[in-house]
C-alpha cells in the first residue's frame, strides 16, 4: 500500500496559517508569573460544601490554573495540573481546587484536624491587612480534614491557630477536589468598602521529593513569604464580623494518688467524684476589635506533655501551649524574648483578653487571676523554683504593635504580676523587626525588669548572685535588671547567615516570660551555602558553619562552642540527612570542661505514604554537670510514624542518654524514654487514642541521696511507666466531647540496683468533658 501524504501538505491555506500563527504559542515555554492578580466576583448563588464543585456559584467564580513549582524546583512548570477558584457572599469566602493526579498515588490520612502530616493537601493562605507581619493558612487533605495555621515575622507558623471554618473533599478519577468555606466573621480584615487582600493558593504534592506547588512565584533572594504573593481584588460590600461565641464548658473527675510517697504499699487516697462547670465568652465588636473572657476555665490538658531528656540539664523545661483561650491574638504576644510564656498562666480562675487591629496599628490586653502561681528564679547556671505554692496572683499583660509596611513593625509590651501574698515582678519592653532590603533584616528587643520578692520562702541556703548583692531565697528583696538582643539576619537562595548578640543582667527576671538563665553575654554566628546540583541524587548540599560564646557580666568565659555541618535533600523517599561536627569548651559551676566534642547524624527519611523514619546519633565528650565529671557521651533519639491504613497512626519515639566518666569508665548519668502514641480514627468526628510512655532515669549521685533518705528519688527519677487512653468525638475545634483516663507507676526500689523492681500506682485520673460552641 503507498504511503498516505502528510496533511500538512494538502492543507488549505487557512489551516496552514493558523498552524504558523497557533504553533509558536503552543511551544511557548513554561512562564512563572510573579505577584499575580485575581478580580473576584460575588457568588451569584448559595454553595454546598460537600466536594462536588456542582453549585451553580462555582461559575462565576474567579480562576486560575497557572501554577509554578516553588520547591524544590524554582518556579517550574509542576508535574501535575491545579486549578484553584475563589468568590465570595456576605458570610464566607469560598476557595476550591481541582487537583489532577493519579488517585491511586494520592498520599491521605484520615484523622483529627491539624494532625496530618506528610499527606497531599491544598491551602489558602491570606494575608488581609497586607502589611506581611501575620497571616491565615488554611488547609484540606484529600478526605477534608483541616489544618489552620497563623503565620507570624517574628516565629514562624503556629499550630495551635484554631478557627471553625467549613472544608470537604472527594477523590476523583483523575486526582481529587476540595471546597473551602472561610466564615468573615471568624478573620479580621480592614473595614473598608472594597478589600485588596494578598493571598496564595499552595498545593502539597509529596512522592519521592515534596514537592510545593504555589499560583505565585517565589524569589529565593527575597526572605519576606507574604511579601510575594499575588493580590485578589474585586472584593467589595462585605462587613467586619461582629457576634457573639459562648463556650461553656463540664468536667467531671475523680483523682487519687498515693497515701505516702515513702511507703509503696501504702495504697491510693481516692478523692471523691467532682464536677466543675467553666464559661467563655467571646464578642467580636467589628472585624477590628474583639474581647474574650473566661471564667473558672479547665485549662487541663487532654495529653500529658511528653517527656524530655532532663537528667544533666539545670533549668526548666519548656513545653507547647495547647489551650485555646491563649489563640486568638496569640500572635501579637509573641517578641524575640519569650517576654510572655503563657504557661506561666497557670490555673486562671478568671481571665479576660482584649485585641484590636486597625490597619497598621494593633493591641492586645490580658488580665488572669491565676490560682496557683508559677515561680522561677533564674541565675548564671541553673534554675530554681520553690518547692511551695506561692498561692494566687493577678497577671497583666499589655501588647502595642505598629505595622511600617513591608515586613517591617515596632512594638511594646508591659507584663506585671501581683502576687496575694506580696511580691510582684514587671517588665517593659521594646522591640522592632525592621526589613532592610529583600535578603536581610534587623530584629531587637530592649527589656526593664522590676522584682521585688514575696517573703519567708527558702530555696537555697547562702546561694547568692550578682556578685553576693541579693540573695536566691525569697526574703522581699528588690532590685532592676536589663535584657536586650539584636540581630542581623540574611536570607537568599545561595548564602544565608545570622549575627546575634544578647544579654541578661544578673538581676534580671520575668514572672511572666520564659528567660532560664541570666548573668550573660551571648554572641553567635551562623552562615551556610546552598548548592543546587541540577541532576543526581541530591536536591539540595548545604554545608554551614556556627560559632557562639557566652560570658558572664564579671567578665569570665561561661562556653565557647564551634560547629562544621553539610546537610543534604534527597531525590528519594522525601530523606535529608545531615552529619555535624562540633567541639569547643564549657565551665559548670567553677570546672573548667576544655576537650568538649561531639560528632552526629540525623536522617529523616519517608519511602512511602505508609511509614515515616526519623533518626539522631550523636556521640562525645561533654560534661556531666551535677557530678562535676567529664563524660565519654552516647545520645540516641528514634521516632516512626507508621500508618498500615488510612484511619491508623502509631507513632513509637525512643530517646536515650548516657556518659560514662572519661578516665574510670563509671557511670555518670543515664536516661531512657520510650513513648508510643496511638490513634484511630473511626470518622472525621469519633476517634481512640492510646499514649504509653516508659522513663527511666539512673543518676548514682541521686541514688545515694535517695539511698540516705534525702529524697524521695522514685519520684523524680527511677522507672516509672505512664498510660493514657482517650475517646474524643469533636464537632468543630471548640466543640469537643472527651473521655478518658491517665494512670502512673513508679518504681519504688529504683534507687537500690540490686532490689527487683517494685511498681506501684502513684497517682491516676478518670475524666469526662463535655464543650460546645454556641455562635450568634
Amino acid at each position: 500500500m503507498p504511503k498516505q501524504p502528510l496533511k500538512l501538505l494538502t492543507a488549505p491555506p487557512i489551516a496552514l496559517l493558523a498552524l504558523i500563527l497557533f504553533a509558536p504559542a503552543a511551544a511557548r515555554a513554561f512562564e512563572p508569573v510573579f505577584l499575580p492578580q485575581l478580580d473576584a466576583a460575588p457568588a451569584s448563588a448559595e454553595f454546598r460544601i460537600d466536594g462536588s464543585l456542582d453549585e451553580p456559584g462555582w461559575r462565576d467564580a474567579a480562576r486560575t490554573d497557572r501554577f509554578v513549582e516553588r520547591r524544590p524546583g524554582e518556579n517550574v512548570e509542576p508535574q501535575v495540573r491545579t486549578e484553584a477558584m475563589l468568590t465570595y457572599d456576605q458570610d464566607n469566602i469560598y476557595v476550591a481546587f481541582v487537583c489532577d493526579d493519579d488517585p491511586a498515588a494520592v498520599r491521605a490520612t484520615m484523622c483529627q484536624r491539624d494532625l496530618f502530616d506528610g499527606d497531599d493537601c491544598v491551602g489558602l493562605l491570606l494575608d488581609t491587612f497586607g502589611d506581611a507581619s501575620w497571616a491565615y493558612e488554611f488547609f484540606v487533605n484529600p478526605y477534608g480534614i483541616q489544618m489552620d495555621l497563623m503565620w507570624t515575622n517574628v516565629q514562624g507558623e503556629d499550630r495551635g491557630f484554631d478557627l471553625v471554618w467549613h472544608s470537604a473533599a472527594a477523590l476523583t478519577e483523575t486526582g481529587y477536589v476540595v471546597e473551602m468555606a472561610i466564615p468573615l466573621a471568624g478573620i479580621r480584615f480592614p473595614d473598608r468598602e472594597t478589600q485588596a487582600w494578598r493571598i496564595d493558593f499552595q498545593r502539597n504534592h509529596p512522592r519521592d521529593s515534596f514537592r510545593q506547588y504555589s499560583w505565585a512565584a517565589y524569589d529565593r533572594n527575597e526572605q519576606c513569604m507574604p511579601c510575594q504573593w499575588g493580590t485578589v481584588t474585586g472584593i467589595a460590600g462585605i462587613r467586619p464580623g461582629r457576634g457573639l461565641e459562648i463556650l461553656p464548658s463540664y468536667i467531671g473527675y475523680q483523682t487519687g494518688g498515693i497515701r505516702d510517697a515513702g511507703d509503696p504499699d501504702s495504697g491510693i487516697d481516692d478523692q471523691d467524684v467532682r464536677g466543675e462547670m467553666s464559661l467563655g465568652a467571646k464578642v467580636s465588636v467589628s472585624s477590628d476589635v474583639t474581647f474574650e473572657a473566661t471564667l473558672n476555665p479547665d485549662f487541663s490538658q487532654i495529653e500529658a506533655d511528653a517527656d524530655q531528656i532532663d537528667v544533666n540539664t539545670t533549668i526548666v523545661q519548656r513545653f507547647p501551649e495547647r489551650r485555646p483561650f491563649f489563640q486568638e491574638g496569640n500572635d501579637l504576644f509573641r517578641t524575640p524574648f519569650n517576654s510572655f510564656y503563657t504557661r506561666m498562666v497557670s490555673d486562671p480562675e478568671l481571665a479576660v483578653k482584649g485585641t484590636a487591629r486597625w490597619d497598621r496599628t494593633s493591641f492586645a490586653y490580658m488580665l488572669a487571676r491565676d490560682e496557683h502561681s508559677p515561680y522561677i528564679i533564674p541565675t548564671e547556671e541553673r534554675t530554681y523554683r520553690p518547692s511551695v505554692s506561692l498561692g494566687r496572683s493577678t497577671v497583666n499583660i499589655l501588647r502595642g504593635l505598629q505595622s511600617m509596611g513591608g515586613n517591617s513593625q515596632a512594638g511594646f509590651m508591659i507584663t506585671d504580676r501581683r502576687y496575694d501574698e506580696g511580691g510582684s515582678g514587671t517588665i517593659f519592653s521594646a522591640d522592632a523587626i525592621i526589613r532592610l532590603s529583600p535578603s536581610y533584616n534587623w530584629v531587637a528587643q530592649v527589656v526593664h525588669s522590676h522584682t521585688e520578692e514575696p517573703e519567708g520562702v527558702a530555696i537555697s541556703a547562702g546561694e547568692t548572685f550578682d556578685d553576693g548583692a541579693h540573695t536566691v531565697d525569697l526574703d522581699g528583696e528588690s532590685y532592676n535588671g536589663t535584657a536586650f538582643i539584636t540581630e542581623l539576619r540574611r536570607r537568599t537562595r545561595h548564602w544565608n547567615f545570622t549575627i546575634d548578640y544578647n544579654e541578661l543582667t544578673p538581676d534580671y527576671r520575668t514572672q511572666t516570660g520564659y528567660d532560664p538563665w541570666t548573668d550573660q553575654k551571648n554572641s553567635f554566628v551562623w552562615t551556610n551555602y546552598n548548592f543546587y546540583p541540577g541532576s543526581g541524587i541530591f536536591e539540595r548540599i548545604t554545608p554551614s558553619l556556627f560559632g557562639d560564646g557566652r560570658w558572664n557580666y564579671d567578665g569570665r568565659r561561661k562556653w565557647m562552642h564551634g560547629s562544621a555541618a553539610v546537610n543534604g535533600r534527597l531525590r528519594w523517599a522525601q530523606t535529608e540527612i545531615a552529619l555535624d561536627y562540633d567541639f569547643g569548651s564549657e565551665t559548670w559551676f567553677g570546672t573548667d570542661f576544655d576537650d568538649i566534642w561531639d560528632v552526629s547524624l540525623y536522617v529523616a527519611t519517608r519511602p512511602s505514604a505508609m511509614i515515616r523514619f526519623t533518626a539522631f546519633l550523636r556521640t562525645g565528650r561533654s560534661p556531666a554537670i551535677f557530678t562535676q565529671d567529664e563524660g565519654d557521651e552516647d545520645a540516641v533519639s528514634l521516632s516512626l510514624d507508621f500508618k498500615p491504613f488510612d484511619r491508623l497512626v502509631i507513632e513509637p519515639t525512643f530517646d536515650y542518654i548516657r556518659s560514662d566518666h572519661a578516665e574510670t569508665g563509671e557511670l555518670l548519668f543515664k536516661q531512657t524514654i520510650t513513648r508510643a502514641r496511638i490513634r484511630y480514627q473511626v470518622n472525621p468526628r469519633l476517634s481512640v487514642r492510646l499514649v504509653v510512655q516508659h522513663n527511666d532515669s539512673v543518676s548514682p549521685l541521686y541514688r545515694e541521696l535517695a539511698q540516705t533518705g534525702d529524697f524521695p528519688y522514685h519520684m523524680a527519677f527511677g522507672r516509672k511507666w505512664e498510660l493514657d487512653p482517650l475517646i474524643t468525638y469533636r464537632i468543630n475545634p471548640f466543640s469537643v466531647f472527651y473521655l478518658g483516663s491517665t494512670h502512673d507507676w513508679r518504681d519504688f526500689n529504683a534507687a537500690f540496683p540490686d532490689r527487683s523492681s517494685l511498681f506501684r500506682v502513684t497517682d491516676r485520673q478518670f475524666f469526662t468533658k463535655i464543650q460546645y460552641l454556641f455562635q450568634i
